[in-house]
């Protein structure tokens, strides 16, 4: 295995990991971390090849299927709108995928991250939010600018946990690179 392959499988097994020690809390507490879903799907378009979304999608039903089952984890959110996470966590896998194309170690590279993560999580929140208002069957006596107004206060916590663990990889990104370019001078 060349250093590329072993690094595609180090970044898979701990986004993997990632997903499953977070997924059954979705805003977090103080005894869970909060959900990674989004990042990991971000991340994994930006760093692993294409079959890696539908695996990831395949752990995350399979995850989410333990903790309502077996968790005790309530199946409040789940409903025919639970079908709509595929196009949400799509949508941040392409984010990923075209961010890596444009990739640069710079500020204008940081700049372009943050704009392309925001630009998607918030595509992911309409998506993932919308579709639940729209079939989920629990909001039928709910205007939809009543939905909507009540949902602005998840955009925030939805926004944070993706950011939160996005930080952290860029910073773990940033440290890789410095280091590694330490050890090709030395």
């Amino acid at each position: 295995m060349n250093n590329n392959q072993t690094r595609t499988m180090a970044i898979f097994a701990i986004l993997t990991v990632l997903m499953a020690a977070t997924r059954d809390h979705h805003f977090g507490s103080m005894l869970h971390l909060p959900d990674a879903s989004l990042a990991i799907f971000l991340l994994a378009g930006l760093f692993l090849p294409r079959i890696a979304l539908p695996v990831l999608l395949a752990e995350a039903g399979l995850v989410d299927y333990l903790a309502i089952n077996f968790g005790g984890v309530s199946d409040w959110c789940f409903s025919p709108a639970y079908w709509f996470l595929i196009p949400a966590y799509a949508v941040m896998w392409y984010a990923g995928h075209f961010y890596a194309a444009r990739h640069s170690q710079s500020w204008r590279g940081l700049a372009l991250f943050t704009a392309s993560a925001w630009l998607a999580t918030s595509a992911s929140f309409v998506i993932s939010s919308g579709s639940f208002y729209l079939f989920s069957g629990r909001f039928s006596g709910m205007g939809a600018l009543q939905y909507a107004e009540s949902m602005t206060g998840y955009y925030g916590q939805y926004l944070t946990g993706a950011f939160l663990y996005l930080s952290i990889a860029a910073c773990v990104q940033i440290a890789i690179t410095n280091l590694s370019g330490r050890s090709a001078r030395a």
